[in-house]
């Protein structure tokens, strides 16, 4: 196997009695990408993530993991670290104490210093503050801390922005950034678009435990799909008999949950080729274009397409 790669993994599955949790799954990570791991409920991703930090190993194919192979036995391979569904944590105990127990289990000599992990997560001012009092994304914060005790080769996160605020999250996707940097390769999965784009390099979507769709980010968001445009214009009543006449373009109607109507904004839908038409009819009529944006991001509306189809032909 490829020792380049942080992860190799081949014909990976993986059964809970009668259910199939993986179903021949392939991946790849490089050392130094953030890899996203994205998936409707039920898809897997907990799972193929608990087998990258060795809490359960996999039915059949052949998983590497930092240039090892992955066996039966359950423990994290050296250079791994993470968590899967919320970090593990002593409410009673403060955040240091918390990070100076798991420092002495892994062999203190050999890991960060509490004090260095809690700075680089943003938690110096609560370290000496009990766990139980923290909120959700406090703790996610501590349990990426006590990841990065081991100062790891590879990190597996599991919606490590869960219960962030906007400025907690900007920070946590700074350390991340600054570890891929370094060389560090970081899986982690999310439900959050927005996190996926601002941070990863390559997806991987699963659905029914199967991959339907591996590769660059860039890839899963392009095509020449329709999509639905919110269009705030200065003049609206003009905008809408533009919209009328241009060919592939359809004005939708603004309102379906039935709240009270966006005069101002046009709901359209439309293919790129004939948003670009548009637009250019637009400024040619003297009409200004304030405001054009997706309402649904392209690389959630891929998302959709591709895990719909794929549970689709799973039924």
């Amino acid at each position: 196997m490829d020792a380049l790669l942080a992860v190799r993994a081949r014909g990976i599955s993986k059964r809970f009695g009668e259910v199939v949790a993986l179903d021949g799954v392939d991946l790849e990570v490089a050392p130094g990408r953030i890899h996203g791991l994205v998936g409707p409920n039920g898809a897997g991703k907990t799972t193929l993530l608990g087998l990258l930090l060795g809490l359960a190993a996999a039915d059949r194919g052949v998983l590497e993991v930092l240039g090892a192979p992955v066996g039966r036995a359950l423990a994290a391979p050296e250079g791994v670290a993470g968590f899967v569904d919320g970090p593990g944590l002593y409410p009673s105990l403060t955040a240091r104490q918390n990070l100076a127990a798991l420092a002495a289990l892994r062999g203190g000599a050999r890991t960060a210093a509490p004090a260095e992990v809690l700075d680089r997560v943003g938690l110096r001012d609560v370290a000496d503050d009990r766990v139980g009092g923290f909120s959700l994304g406090m703790r996610q914060r501590l349990g990426l801390a006590a990841a990065l005790l081991v100062r790891p080769r590879l990190l597996v996160l599991d919606e490590p922005a869960n219960g962030l605020d906007p400025a907690a999250k900007r920070h946590v996707h700074g350390v991340l950034r600054a570890l891929a940097a370094d060389g560090t390769a970081v899986v982690l999965s999310s439900h959050r678009m927005d996190d996926l784009e601002a941070l990863c390099s390559e997806v991987t979507v699963l659905a029914t435990g199967r991959v339907a769709f591996s590769g660059p980010l860039r890839e899963l968001a392009a095509g020449d799909r329709e999509l639905d445009y919110r269009l705030l214009t200065s003049d609206p009543a003009a905008a809408r008999r533009t919209a009328a006449d241009t060919r592939g373009v359809r004005l939708l109607d603004p309102d379906p949950a039935g709240a009270r109507p966006d005069t101002e904004r046009l709901v359209l839908r439309a293919r790129v080729p004939a948003l670009d038409a548009l637009v250019s009819r637009l400024v040619e009529g003297g009409v200004a274009v304030r405001e054009l944006a997706p309402v649904v991001s392209p690389l959630e509306a891929a998302f959709l397409a591709l895990t719909d189809q794929r549970q689709e032909a799973g039924r």
